[in-house]
């Protein structure tokens, strides 16, 4: 049977137990991420323990809304036996109608009937393989890039995260994100530097900080996080080398390095350049009103 419980109702050891054990484990669902960055969140437990789906949500004009909070890609349902468009449908018809409105990415390994949700695109790369391998599989523009990054002899070393944030206050437009947004991803990434494994990388030319990125390693994925960079870091191909650092030092070893997107254009034929593989992911959308 699915039952719903509160945040306070949750057995964090075994739920973060199923999430490690299922087929579907991400680190945006365990529930040291969760607190961290959701307003609110509740969770649909099947038995004891044996599936889950985190239901994030928070409050939008005094209604309960499930919304997908910022630094969360995937979410959905969790489970350590393989799961049916059955079991999944099942969940979803759990979900309270307290909560009037649905939004949720749901994770690559979740299927349920095309009315339901809508397709996104993400990139994953096996890293299973050599590297010389995986730099055969580069395409020509970009090895030409890295080559032509290689040359400019730049330094790259690990960084603090407050310094990548001021980069990319001073040079990005965040949109979307609030100041409130941003002190919820420097106390995530503090937090993560405890539960994970976390590259914090920068790239210098002599003395100046031209770009860095933050990847987390979690289970047998490499996630790409958050980046940012100077105008000057973009020209001198910055984020090649970044990208092309992580690739080469992960090598040879069961991960696979997560781009996390993208549905733009030109940043999905970046990634995809890297030899990188379409992987679907599905946008859950409903409304009780």
């Amino acid at each position: 049977m699915i039952h719903y419980l509160t945040r306070e109702q949750i057995n964090d050891e075994k739920y973060n137990d199923c999430l490690s054990q299922s087929f579907q484990d991400r680190v945006y669902a365990h529930s040291w991420y969760l607190d961290c960055v959701c307003d609110h969140w509740s969770l649909l437990v099947l038995d004891d323990y044996r599936a889950v789906m985190p239901l994030p949500w928070k409050r939008k004009y005094g209604l309960k809304v499930i919304s997908q909070p910022f630094f969360i890609q995937q979410l959905g349902l969790f489970s350590t036996t393989q799961i049916k468009e059955g079991d999944f449908l099942n969940f979803i018809k759990a979900i309270p109608k307290k909560f009037v409105k649905i939004t949720l990415n749901c994770n690559s390994l979740n299927v349920f009937k095309k009315e339901e949700h809508t397709t996104k695109v993400n990139f994953t790369l096996s890293l299973s393989k050599d590297y010389k391998t995986l730099y055969s599989n580069y395409s020509k523009g970009r090895k030409h890039a890295l080559g032509a990054g290689v040359k400019n002899n730049l330094k790259i070393e690990t960084v603090e995260f407050s310094e990548l944030l001021m980069l990319g206050k001073a040079y990005y437009k965040y949109t979307e994100l609030k100041e409130k947004d941003f002190q919820k991803l420097s106390k995530l990434i503090r937090i993560l530097k405890d539960k994970c494994e976390l590259q914090i990388l920068g790239v210098y030319d002599q003395e100046q900080l031209l770009g860095g990125s933050v990847f987390v390693v979690h289970s047998n994925r490499i996630i790409y996080l958050f980046s940012a960079m100077h105008p000057k870091g973009k020209k001198k191909q910055v984020p090649t080398i970044l990208l092309d650092q992580i690739i080469k030092k992960f090598s040879g070893q069961e991960f696979i390095l997560d781009f996390e997107g993208s549905m733009i254009p030109s940043i999905a034929s970046f990634f995809k350049s890297f030899g990188a593989q379409k992987e679907a992911y599905f946008l859950l959308k409903k409304s009780f009103l």
